[in-house]
């Protein structure tokens, strides 16, 4: 066959390309695979104990016993797809709950609706119990608030004391840090002070280590430096505590205007990420600063306001293939009711209903404000009470459910369709697409939408296939 190009003629090319290809890969690895809370809970840091995950839990628990009280109640106060097509409260005599418990799949095909609302409840009970908090950060900063230098001192040492207990009690969630203050002319010595004590606290308290999945949140980031600032801090503390160089890791909040887009004009996302030199693993929209910095009023301040999309569209668009995590903010409407019983003077029953009402809508705004942040590729968003906890499960639950079906059907033509082709051709243009698909499984499992045994069984999947979270290298094993 005729050529001609010699490969000594290529070498300075593909020298060049092969150079900027590695770059690509290295700032570009793509999802690492790891498990994304799906949610991360703040707190006071002068309220945090070793426990608090439990406690946080059992509030939620009770939230969710008082105010969705059977399967149907809570799909109406959410708004499940078809949920006024389910039967009243009361009305069971058709047998339909036993049914469910005993022939889930059966009625699945029958009456979707039913199997949804019902399968969500159950599963929201359950993971309320097992683990009702993924995530919580101790927050020294809006949460906590501006208080004199020895409280502060105080609250970061008996903070850091109680996550050493929690360490050695195995009471902490699977996902925990601090927020610290911000890094600007008034707060920067404050914020650091309170970093050195906490982090050398519960590594002098637990006999040299940091709980797992620990990271430490930077607020109010307004220039590269601040984030380059907490990466050399890190540096020496490491250093100076006996931690391995790496172990302290960062995440950045993305709630001033200016982490957008700097003084000079340039999109500052990946500016800020590069000044973190490897340690930042998370960024987290700040919903209710970052409306504020642009000027809108208090009563428009909110997870779906169109300048919030804008940033967050930013957001991944910088951080794609990074393999960074995205958060969403928060709800700041809270799921409690006016009403509070006193001692030996019970509600009335006019009260209860106000109370559950009030509860309802809140919990209905939550989850709509969850499934937002989902169908725009944020599987995770922060959550401030613990009766938001429940439609923070719903809402992520629903998503995956609904389009389970779906994404079982498309999985497994891909699959099939990569066990009858090659590596060539169209096939790769799938394989976006299918690892997408894949990645649907594996945060569905992850939070407890799905299990793993029904993730092999709607996918085609084997095990091995699954865990190695790689389309591709399903691809090659299939061909």
């Amino acid at each position: 066959m005729k050529t001609s190009l010699s490969d000594l003629s290529l070498n300075a090319i593909n020298k060049n390309l092969s150079t900027s290809n590695d770059a690509f890969t290295a700032n570009y690895p793509g999802e690492t695979g790891r498990r994304q809370p799906v949610h991360t809970v703040y707190g006071g840091a002068h309220l945090f104990r070793a426990d608090t995950a439990q406690r946080l839990g059992q509030v939620a628990e009770r939230s969710f016993a008082e105010n969705a009280t059977d399967f149907v109640v809570f799909a109406r106060a959410i708004g499940l797809p078809h949920a006024n097509e389910l039967p009243d409260v009361l009305g069971y005599a058709t047998g339909l709950r036993q049914r469910l418990k005993d022939q889930p799949d059966a009625v699945r095909e029958e009456n979707k609706a039913a199997w949804l609302a019902h399968t969500i409840h159950a599963r929201v009970q359950e993971k309320l119990r097992r683990e009702p908090v993924e995530d919580f950060r101790i927050d020294f900063e809006d949460g906590y608030g501006n208080r004199p230098d020895q409280e502060e001192d105080g609250h970061a040492e008996s903070a850091a004391i109680e996550v050493a207990r929690g360490l050695a009690a195995v009471t902490l969630p699977p996902f925990i840090g601090i927020r610290i203050k911000p890094f600007n002319e008034e707060l920067r010595a404050r914020s650091m002070r309170t970093l050195d004590i906490f982090v050398s606290t519960v590594v002098a308290e637990s006999g040299g280590r940091l709980p797992d999945n620990f990271v430490v949140t930077l607020p109010k980031i307004t220039t590269p430096e601040q984030v380059a600032a907490l990466a050399d801090l890190f540096d020496q503390m490491e250093k100076k505590i006996g931690l391995a160089a790496g172990t302290l890791k960062m995440e950045m909040m993305i709630e001033t205007t200016q982490s957008i887009i700097d003084g000079e004009g340039r999109i500052n996302l990946p500016i800020l990420l590069q000044a973190a030199r490897g340690r930042c693993t998370a960024a987290h929209f700040g919903t209710y600063d970052y409306t504020a910095c642009c000027s809108i009023t208090a009563a428009h301040q909110h997870m779906m306001h169109p300048a919030c999309d804008f940033a967050k569209h930013m957001m991944q668009v910088s951080f794609a293939g990074t393999g960074i995590w995205l958060s969403d903010g928060a709800t700041n409407i809270m799921p409690v009711g006016p009403h509070r019983a006193a001692a030996g003077i019970p509600l009335t029953q006019d009260q209860m209903e106000e109370n559950r009402a009030v509860i309802h809508r809140a919990w209905k705004l939550h989850y709509d404000h969850v499934q937002h942040s989902l169908i725009g590729g944020f599987y995770q968003g922060w959550d401030l009470h613990p009766a938001q906890l429940p439609t923070r499960y719903a809402a992520v639950y629903a998503f995956f459910l609904e389009s389970l079906d779906a994404a079982s059907e498309r999985l497994r033509n891909f699959v099939e369709k990569a066990a009858k082709a090659t590596l060539v051709g169209d096939v790769f243009d799938d394989a976006a697409t299918g690892q997408g698909l894949l990645n649907y499984f594996l945060r569905a499992i992850n939070c407890g939408a799905i299990t793993k045994d029904e993730a092999l069984r709607l996918s085609g999947l084997t095990l091995e296939e699954l865990q190695s979270g790689s389309f591709v290298k399903i691809l090659k094993s299939r061909t």
